[in-house]
């Protein structure tokens, strides 16, 4: 009698997202998994209230300006104050992070008796990262001062393999998690090896239903790249492909006037400061009269450039998904994509065994895909044909299936008892 009570008991599920304003794909999850619930209630009769652990302001559990050194674990602690904070104010039975912040698990399961469920976007570290170090290669996140001394790098490796053994203990605590990408499961899976049977891939919500109404045909000649202006989006190697593009190829360059757009935004001043770094690579290139930066502009503008354009440009490396390569689909460019990652496994896949796009990792790969993109014209068959290939595959990854997919594993892993 008890356990049937406690079965219809109102549930509490919150969400552990300290910035669920900022707009950006992991929040797109957020909210969709709370309408997911909320549709979970009304339909099936579930009882189910939703509590969102937030910050949008600087808190004093969660500080932004974390110190240059040793950010991973002191980011962690921060966040298991945070939620040591949160749970005292609201303890629920069901806890579900969905901002990747594994170190909270062992406090809300120890100290709160919550259910544990995580939707990880990507992995904090990975095994890439440790090759990185240990290849001694200068990257956004390894640099020079690191790379180029033994003793730096060795005290690098330690510190990383012991976090990576902590965040695999404290990640193996979740009774379900969700990742979002085949190549986040493999590295999910590697670190958090005791939670092995109960992670699953469920892809993110992308919004590629208001882009399928862009007509695909009468394109310009214009190639266009979206993403915020970090380091490890590598816009230098969208500039140095164009500039090699333009140089190879007179006819792209003379008669088919052909345009890079670099959309984007900026968070602050290392990120304008990396923007004018890219106008100077251009102007050095020759080509700054080819290249345009659309920068912190509305959505409505970058739709409009969707619908202008013939070729979408991506070149981060290991992207954990990409769903602005999957906007791009949907809005019919035919999307050049980085050879590695979520666009590499999952998203950039044949469809009834047609090309959906191109996957490239050199300048010269991508000014290859891009010449092939653009020579015969944007209304060319073939051209016509990927576009289409290419709308109807992101369909796969739309916020309908997100929610059916978020829906169902859910359930069937009775975390709702």
């Amino acid at each position: 009698m008890s356990s049937t009570n406690n079965s219809l008991r109102e549930k509490v599920v919150a969400f552990f997202h300290p910035h669920c304003s900022a707009g950006g794909g992991g929040e797109r999850v957020l909210w969709k998994a709370v309408e997911a619930l909320g549709d979970m209630r009304d339909d099936a009769g579930l009882p189910i209230s939703v509590v969102i652990y937030t910050i949008d302001t600087p808190h004093e559990h969660y500080k932004e300006d974390t110190p240059r050194r040793l950010t991973l674990i002191m980011e962690s602690i921060g966040t298991m104050r945070l939620a040591w904070a949160a749970i005292r104010k609201v303890t629920p039975d069901i806890y579900i992070d969905t901002t990747g912040c594994a170190f909270t698990y062992p406090i809300v399961r120890i100290f709160g008796g919550c259910r544990v469920a995580a939707y990880v976007h990507y992995p904090t570290i990975s095994r890439d990262m440790l090759a990185l170090v240990w290849e001694r290669r200068r990257t956004y996140n390894n640099d020079a001062q690191v790379a180029t001394s033994s003793l730096t790098t060795y005290m690098k490796l330690v510190y990383y393999t012991v976090f990576a053994f902590l965040y695999g203990a404290v990640g193996s605590m979740a009774n379900l998690v969700m990742v979002n990408s085949s190549w986040t499961y493999n590295h999910i899976s590697f670190l958090w090896r005791f939670a092995f049977s109960r992670i699953h891939v469920v892809f993110p919500p992308c919004d590629t239903k208001s882009l399928e109404h862009l007509s695909l045909s009468n394109r310009e000649n214009i190639i266009v790249s979206i993403g915020q202006f970090r380091p490890e989006k590598d816009h230098a190697l969208q500039i140095e492909s164009f500039a090699h593009l333009l140089e190879k190829y007179c006819d792209i360059r003379n008669i088919m006037a052909v345009k890079l757009v670099l959309i984007g935004s900026c968070r602050g001043e290392e990120d304008e400061s990396r923007v004018q770094q890219l106008r100077e690579l251009s102007d050095r290139l020759g080509i700054a009269s080819r290249v345009e930066f659309v920068i912190n502009q509305p959505y409505p503008v970058l739709k409009e450039w969707f619908g202008r354009a013939s070729v979408g440009l991506h070149t981060m490396w290991n992207e954990h998904f990409g769903i602005g390569v999957v906007e791009m689909m949907a809005a019919g460019l035919i999307t050049i994509s980085h050879n590695s990652g979520g666009p590499k496994a999952d998203i950039l896949t044949p469809l009834n065994g047609e090309k959906t796009g191109f996957l490239a990792s050199t300048a010269e790969e991508y000014c290859e895909a891009m010449f092939i993109a653009l020579c015969n014209g944007p209304d060319h068959e073939a051209n016509m044909r990927i576009r289409f290939l290419a709308r109807e595959s992101a369909k796969r990854f739309s916020d309908e299936v997100f929610e059916t997919s978020f829906k169902r594993t859910i359930i069937s892993s009775n975390i709702l008892r």
